[in-house]
């Protein structure tokens, strides 16, 4: 007869081996996305990422002439992310702070126009998304609650790719679709319809990041919106304050 300390021995075992079963091995394609980014010790010891740009959208009022905007955007880990677009009409600041997501569009001349505002809580959810698939390179989304799917083969633009989901809610998924001969990043989908493609290449702390990133989404009218981010420095592991990202204290007028 088995003993007691012996049959927790063994449920211990069994119920590791179900855990592992029940967890889904990693797509092969991930190691090669990251080799393709950087070594895996440059990739692990990112803890934040400062992006310098000119951000380009359509004017609303002529769609014939673009919008530029001087953008900065910033990541750090672990849920930090700030992103400051400055333009003749407005200072525009988007920020996360762990559980925390605040906007604040100031006028540029006179410091005094402002207006802020607290972000909802699915806001949050998706800035919180944004910023893990920033830091993480396609890695440990599992740890967060969330799934990886391997979605099999997809072409894209003439390129064979694997597809693969990366799942944080049900109303939150990244759908990547890597070169499977290389794991170059070719195409990104969200669950919304937007979508995403990488331009040339900048290097910054051992890692490869995009020099141009081109974004397009549905606006309510059922327009597509496109934004041009065209990034001209890369700073990886730079110190940044943590009130770049907290919520700005409201101070009376």
């Amino acid at each position: 007869m088995t003993s007691f300390p012996q049959r927790l021995f063994v449920a211990a075992c069994a119920a590791v081996l179900f855990a592992s079963a029940g967890r889904a091995a990693e797509p092969a394609v991930i190691a090669k996305a990251r080799a393709y980014l950087g070594p895996e010790s440059a990739l692990d010891g990112v803890k934040s990422i400062h992006f310098v740009g000119t951000l380009i959208t359509a004017d609303p009022a002529d769609p014939t002439k673009d919008l530029r905007s001087a953008v900065e955007i910033m990541f750090q880990k672990p849920e930090q992310q700030r992103i400051r677009a400055v333009s003749e009409k407005s200072i525009e600041v988007t920020a996360l702070n762990g559980y925390d997501g605040w906007r604040r569009v100031q006028d540029p001349v006179d410091p005094t126009k402002w207006q802020q505002t607290l972000l909802g809580a699915e806001q949050i959810k998706h800035l919180r998304a944004n910023t893990w698939e920033n830091l993480a390179f396609f890695r440990g989304l599992e740890r967060r609650g969330g799934r990886v799917e391997d979605q099999g083969p997809a072409v894209i633009d003439g390129i064979a790719c694997e597809k693969v989901a990366f799942i944080h809610a049900p109303t939150i998924i990244f759908y990547r679709y890597f070169d499977t001969a290389s794991g170059r990043l070719v195409f990104t989908e969200t669950e919304s319809g937007a979508t995403m493609r990488e331009q040339g290449e900048l290097m910054a702390g051992g890692v490869r990041f995009p020099k141009t990133l081109v974004q397009t989404s549905k606006m309510p009218n059922g327009q597509v919106q496109t934004v041009t981010i065209n990034f001209e420095k890369v700073t990886v592991n730079e110190p940044l304050a943590a009130d770049l990202f907290a919520v700005p204290t409201l101070l009376p007028k």
